[in-house]
């Protein structure tokens, strides 16, 4: 079900949430429209009841921090950016007071202590993109003790006082799958190319994949690497598997945002281009505008810019005292298919444009969505989704 669709029927329920704080977690899964229960099936990410009762929001201006665990890739400095641009946007209203950042490039360690020093300097609110699902798990939980939320995205926690922004990766594994195998008419020779290896998403995206592919007995994967989630891993695997694999490849699923990257080491290696399942960048849409008889592409939009304003969407409300009906917030993945790429497209996007990021044309996470997993119709603090800049801006 597309993301509109599931805005009509939102707003119809959403406000008879409030009294889900009393309910079981899947009592309270069941008063979300059905659209969104479906998020929750076969995902791995710990989901209890809200973490914050008792409570009491603080009172403006908020000093907002933010932790992160890795800036070395363009999709996580964009993530970053747009949640720095929106949080700027609070305090030119007086509503935040500062905004401070934390960066421990990879190392658990160094965020641990990181966000101790947040909870010392008596942040308002710790927002987090987490570099262990468990290791931060006791800094997080004595943030929340000192009365600090904690709002994590684009990875989530295992602790239940957390408030994990997060999507449905088994889904998204077996979407990609499923709609690869259709336009492939059920038939043919897939390449699956991983993230990082040992990575819980990727293990979540490999079994949905696995799942789907059984629908299509006519679909064989002939080979599995491992790209990264890193453009240069993903081409020089790519090629690899093109030099040793002689028979026809007829498609090629990943779920980052290396789809371009594919299609250029098939070319390279003199090969049909496949079709490719992914996430739709500035890059693979350049690329697309330049070879538009040859790209064929199947997939979604697991953008930097909709992840950091879904954080920032959380976390605002939390601070005007608003609280999530469940600890686990899942977000759904939009749907991209070449059919879409004239609305996706901007100007500035080339084969090279790697660090541009599309900006969806209409709000991937309709306020009603929110409005469900909040029990208000309250709009968060500073969110006006006609403001977002452009991507060539």
């Amino acid at each position: 079900m597309r993301l509109s669709t599931i805005a009509l029927t939102v707003s119809a329920v959403a406000m008879s949430l409030g009294v889900a704080s009393a309910a079981t977690v899947e009592e309270t899964k069941k008063t979300l429209p059905e659209a969104l229960q479906g998020e929750y099936e076969n995902s791995d990410t710990v989901v209890a009841k809200s973490p914050l009762d008792g409570y009491t929001a603080p009172e403006r201006p908020w000093k907002w921090c933010h932790s992160e665990s890795y800036q070395g890739n363009p999709w996580r400095v964009a993530l970053t950016n747009e949640l720095k641009r929106l949080v700027e946007g609070l305090q030119d209203e007086g509503v935040v007071s500062s905004f401070e950042m934390s960066d421990s490039n990879g190392d658990a360690g160094i965020q641990i202590s990181h966000i101790r020093s947040f909870i010392e300097k008596e942040c308002d609110i710790i927002t987090t993109v987490p570099g262990s699902g468990t290791g931060l798990n006791a800094a997080i939980e004595a943030a929340v003790d000192a009365g600090i939320p904690v709002v994590t995205g684009a990875a989530a926690v295992s602790s239940e006082k957390a408030i994990n922004v997060d999507s449905n990766y088994y889904k998204w594994g077996y979407n990609m799958a499923d709609n690869l195998a259709k336009a492939l008419d059920g038939k043919g020779n897939v390449v699956m190319v991983e993230g990082i290896a040992g990575v819980s998403i990727v293990d979540q995206q490999r079994a949905g994949a696995q799942e789907a592919f059984k629908k299509h007995p006519g679909i064989k994967v002939v080979r599995m690497v491992n790209g990264n989630w890193t453009p240069s891993v993903t081409k020089s695997v790519i090629l690899q598997t093109l030099a040793t694999h002689p028979a026809p490849i007829d498609g090629v699923w990943t779920t980052g945002s290396e789809t371009r990257v594919v299609a250029e080491a098939f070319k390279q290696a003199g090969r049909p281009l496949p079709v490719v399942t992914g996430s739709v960048t500035g890059d693979a849409l350049g690329y697309w505008k330049t070879n538009p008889d040859e790209f064929k592409f199947t997939g979604g939009a697991v953008l930097p810019s909709w992840i950091g304003q879904s954080m920032f969407r959380t976390a605002s409300r939390v601070l005007d005292g608003q609280a999530p009906v469940l600890s686990t917030i899942m977000i759904p993945v939009p749907s991209v298919e070449m059919a879409d790429f004239d609305a996706w497209y901007a100007d500035c996007m080339k084969p090279d444009s790697s660090e541009i990021f599309p900006v969806s044309p209409t709000d991937p996470v309709p306020p009603a969505v929110m409005q469900a997993y909040f029990g208000s119709d309250k709009p968060a603090p500073g969110w006006d989704y006609s403001k977002i800049p452009q991507a060539c801006k």
